[in-house]
């Protein structure tokens, strides 16, 4: 659930765009240690799901609210127990969908309370995959449809173990409760959606418009690049606009506008990714501060925003190359 394992679960492109410094605020980092990430090792078999018991929910109880959780009562079962405390009307969540969601999780036992995203003001996205997220979310919200509230009492078995978590002061014998507000997936066919943008100007990209979830295409003119950077719309959502400081979860592929050849996509992983706009290059985050959510975005990224002299080892990016992206931000974090 914490924004450092997504910029770690995601393969090189995303470290290909990420800013070398990791340079994260106290709260994130409180977070960072508290968050459902998936510890080394998996439960082998599917938990049995129960309906309880369950600790009651006693303020907080409309969706999107920060819940209050009571102490749980007597023992906790040893099988995964779930109930869909709000029953959402979206679409139905699957394995491996990125999910975007506000959380609360506590100590059965103390119901001391070890992280939540409601006081961070902003929810987080996760990959429900074996690896990236404790086996207890990802069965737990494969089937439920997005606003939905769904509450779940994790053992250690399909939580982090008999390791515990320690940061956290979770110890290997804890059963954890959440409550978790499913705002919304997405999986590896997600698109941009809303209404196609004008693309006039013959001294720029072409970026295709087909939302279909595969690659669009990139087709560069065979002119001289842009000496400033170039953010516009090639679709235009009605979602809320980012801001510099968020983060987003997005689809994107990037060529290089010398020759066009593509050396980084999200298309080609078949996976989305998610990161925030202080972590990555100046063109990305300049690009896409102020663009709305459900849009494709072109930017062309001059070199002293990109990586100038100084272009990833191992990748195609040459010194001094002009970047081209093309970007489908399908939610704001």
């Amino acid at each position: 659930m914490r924004r450092r394992s997504l910029l770690i679960a995601v393969p090189a492109g995303l470290a290909t765009l990420a800013a070398c410094g990791d340079d994260k605020s106290d709260s994130d980092k409180a977070s960072d240690s508290a968050s459902p990430s998936a510890p080394e090792g998996s439960a082998a078999a599917p938990p049995k799901i129960v309906d309880g018991p369950l600790p009651a929910i006693t303020a907080g109880t409309k969706f999107g609210e920060k819940p209050t959780v009571a102490k749980g009562s007597g023992d906790p079962s040893k099988d995964l127990a779930v109930k869909t405390v709000i029953a959402g009307g979206g679409k139905t969540v699957a394995e491996n969908d990125f999910v975007v969601a506000h959380y609360l999780g506590q100590v059965w036992s103390t119901a001391k309370v070890f992280d939540n995203s409601y006081d961070r003001k902003s929810p987080l996205a996760i990959q429900l995959a074996q690896g990236s997220i404790i086996d207890g979310w990802r069965y737990a919200l494969t089937g439920k449809k997005t606003g939905s509230r769904v509450q779940m009492a994790v053992p250690p078995t399909w939580g982090y173990g008999e390791q515990g978590n320690e940061q956290a002061g979770i110890k290997g014998t804890d059963t954890l409760v959440f409550v978790v507000d499913v705002q919304d997936a997405f999986n590896a066919k997600s698109s941009a959606k809303g209404g196609e943008v004008a693309q006039d100007n013959k001294d720029l990209p072409k970026v295709g418009t087909n939302t279909d979830g595969k690659a669009p295409s990139i087709e560069v003119p065979d002119t001289a690049p842009p000496k400033k950077l170039v953010s516009s719309y090639v679709i235009e959502g009605d979602g809320e606009e980012v801001g510099a400081d968020n983060s987003v979860l997005v689809q994107y592929k990037g060529v290089l506008w010398d020759g066009g050849k593509e050396f980084d996509s999200t298309y080609g992983r078949g996976q989305l990714t998610s990161f925030s706009l202080q972590q990555v290059v100046k063109g990305w985050a300049q690009g896409l501060t102020g663009k709305k959510v459900g849009s494709r975005v072109l930017i062309v990224i001059p070199p002293e925003l990109g990586y100038g002299d100084n272009p990833p080892q191992g990748s195609d990016i040459k010194k001094d190359s002009t970047l081209v992206f093309t970007v489908d931000i399908l939610a704001k974090l």
